[in-house]
């Protein structure tokens, strides 16, 4: 039986949890999730633990935040004057709002502090900085 190596096109379920063990994602009552094995689509931690699975393997994969979705970034936490928001938005801690970037590329970003005359959002990975748990059963390599 042949193992998953990088190039294959494979098909896995999965359930991704934090370590708190609450669920952020899963494949669950859907089809498995698709994508070629190496080609940069899935986080790097994802990617490396299919390798050498074969179909019907089952593992969980612990994966650090480097692997995943990267440490947080301060960098990408900006305070933004409201005088610059559409006037029909009224912001609120938790709202997701998204930004246009300099090359028109819109980004997600999350408002995390609201003042009288700014607003703080902050345009990591949700997941940034946290450790991904991921249980993998690998369907299908094709």
């Amino acid at each position: 039986m042949s193992e998953v190596k990088k190039g294959d096109k494979v098909k896995v379920h999965y359930t991704g949890k934090l370590n708190d063990g609450s669920v952020f994602d899963s494949s669950a009552n859907r089809e498995p999730l698709e994508f070629e094995v190496g080609a940069g689509m899935m986080i790097a931690g994802f990617d490396n633990a299919v390798n050498g699975m074969k179909v019907g393997d089952k593992k969980v994969a612990e994966i650090p935040a480097a692997e995943a979705y990267g440490e947080k970034n301060d960098d990408m936490v900006v305070s933004v004057p409201k005088a610059q928001l559409p006037p029909d938005l009224n912001p609120e801690i938790g709202q997701q709002l998204s930004m246009q970037q300099p090359n028109g590329q819109a980004i997600p970003v999350v408002v995390t502090k609201v003042e009288t005359e700014t607003i703080e959002i902050d345009a990591n990975h949700p997941l940034a900085g946290k450790d991904l748990i991921f249980d993998i059963e690998l369907v299908e390599i094709s």
